[in-house]
């Protein structure tokens, strides 16, 4: 591991002003995703800021949907009485992730920011798009069979985010709360969060220099508190997704009154179908019905050699999760 220096931050103006003056500094939070690209020389900041002294671990209801902050840890938040009653979907994205040991050490906004798990990416004897700009994309035409088959380009078809989280919260209209070295905070929906990769997928989301997350909320919503999050993986313990789906309904009287969808595992980013969405709304709770909006939300999927199976898994997918809330 190369040699870097660190300091433990005691308020989130001093933690920003910290890595505004030093652009090539990390956050250092839970440290389960960034110590494994430090040890794989996939990143080697000079400086490390520790954030987990912040206090940003509360879990409350607000007027504006639960806030959760962004230091709070994965198991806290996934156990929680508010979360598991009024967002299900939340609950189960974060317990089917990781392992117990991880979950306990891992943070929310850690967990937002984690990266792609892309085996060209995670060894730095390939070329890689999102490492080094420019330097090509062997997954094009290499092992891509877990890779993505939405939103991708020919720079990158990388599943950005490996993750369940911000799958959910995508699903669920969150927004985060991110805060500059000014102490200027600002809102930003999660599904504009991420960015597609298109000619710069080094360019992963929004974040300005020094930027941190600082809270994620989530309205309530009665498809919010009748949603589900379902995994389809390789094992049944400590696997990526290939394919999952976040669900959430409104049904009265057999009738959709509003719908939310959300995918995994198959996206350059975590996939908010609206498509499917306007292909449920008003329409009967039925088998005949969710099969449409599966195949409406992976209508323009883009699949490689080795992972056209993803379309069907994730419209198989999608649909268990829809039948799974309908009842």
């Amino acid at each position: 591991m190369n040699d870097f220096s660190y300091t433990a931050a005691a308020t989130a103006r001093e933690a920003t002003g910290l890595l505004k003056d030093q652009p090539t500094a990390s956050y250092l939070a839970g440290g389960t995703t960034l110590l494994d690209l430090m040890k794989a020389n996939l990143l080697a900041p000079p400086h490390l800021v520790d954030v987990n002294p912040l206090p940003l671990t509360a879990i409350e209801q607000t007027p504006d949907g639960l806030r959760i902050g962004a230091m709070a840890r994965m198991s806290a938040v996934g156990e929680h009485p508010l979360v598991v009653q009024g967002y299900p979907a939340v609950s189960k994205s974060l317990l089917l992730a990781a392992s117990p040991q991880l979950r306990n050490m891992a943070s929310i906004g850690g967990n937002l920011l984690q990266r792609t798990r892309c085996g060209y990416f995670r060894d730095a004897a390939f070329p890689c798009n999102k490492r080094v700009p420019g330097s090509g994309c062997p997954a094009l035409e290499g092992d891509n069979h877990n890779l993505a088959v939405l939103g991708v380009s020919e720079s990158c078809i990388a599943t950005a985010y490996p993750g369940d989280l911000a799958v959910a919260l995508a699903a669920l209209d969150a927004v985060l709360t991110l805060e500059n070295a000014k102490g200027k905070q600002r809102r930003v929906p999660i599904t504009e969060f991420y960015l597609l990769p298109g000619r710069t997928p080094h360019k992963e989301n929004v974040l300005e220099p020094g930027e941190l997350i600082v809270a994620v909320t989530i309205p309530q919503a009665a498809h919010a508190q009748r949603s589900t999050y379902l995994k389809v993986r390789e094992r049944s313990s400590y696997a990526y997704a290939l394919a999952s789906a976040a669900v959430g309904l409104d049904v009265q009287g057999g009738t959709i009154r509003t719908a939310r969808v959300a995918l995994g595992g198959v996206g350059a980013q975590p996939w908010r179908s609206r498509e499917a969405e306007k292909v449920l709304t008003g329409q009967p709770a039925t088998e005949a019905t969710f099969r449409a909006a599966a195949a409406a939300a992976l209508r323009e999927a883009q699949p490689r050699k080795e992972n056209t199976y993803k379309v069907d898994l994730a419209q198989s997918t999608l649909v268990r999760a829809l039948q799974e809330v309908a009842g």
